[in-house]
């Protein structure tokens, strides 16, 4: 493995090999190594660098409880990558096969913010910073939009 680090995601997918061609199309990943199951041709642990961040994903593998996305009908987990241009990088990601699910967006808490779906069902913003906003101000606009 990699160095370590104190919190990366780990993603399960249907097609590994896929998965790490669109991470490098959509987000400029950097494939550190991948560990292949020979006897079934599936990748059982790659890693990547994004954004200087590192990913970790696997093709799904039912019989050790891993499962996609796909088998659990949905994820509760997005991820958020900060990127230098989020109109750029979700022109970029939706041309690798992403689908947006919401369209760059200036919002309150101070960042331009878009949410994409890859093709192996994981979401994801991607956001950049527009603004220096305190926690007192998001309340503050947060307050006001619900009221």
């Amino acid at each position: 493995m990699a160095a370590e680090e104190p919190l990366s995601p780990y993603l399960v997918v249907a097609d590994a090999k896929a998965a790490i061609a669109f991470y490098q199309a959509a987000f400029g990943a950097e494939e550190l190594f991948r560990l292949l199951d020979r006897k079934t041709g599936r990748i059982g642990h790659a890693e990547l660098r994004v954004q200087g961040a590192l990913l970790m994903l696997a093709d799904s593998f039912p019989e050790y409880g891993t499962r996609t996305p796909a088998d659990l009908g949905g994820t509760p987990v997005r991820l958020s990558l900060t990127v230098p241009d989020v109109d750029a990088a979700a022109a970029r990601a939706e041309a690798a096969g992403a689908t947006i699910t919401r369209p760059p967006t200036d919002e309150f808490y101070g960042a331009r913010s878009a949410n994409i779906t890859d093709p192996f069902g994981h979401s994801w913003m991607l956001t950049h910073t527009i603004e220096a906003v305190t926690p007192e101000e998001m309340q503050r606009r947060w307050d006001a939009m619900s009221a």
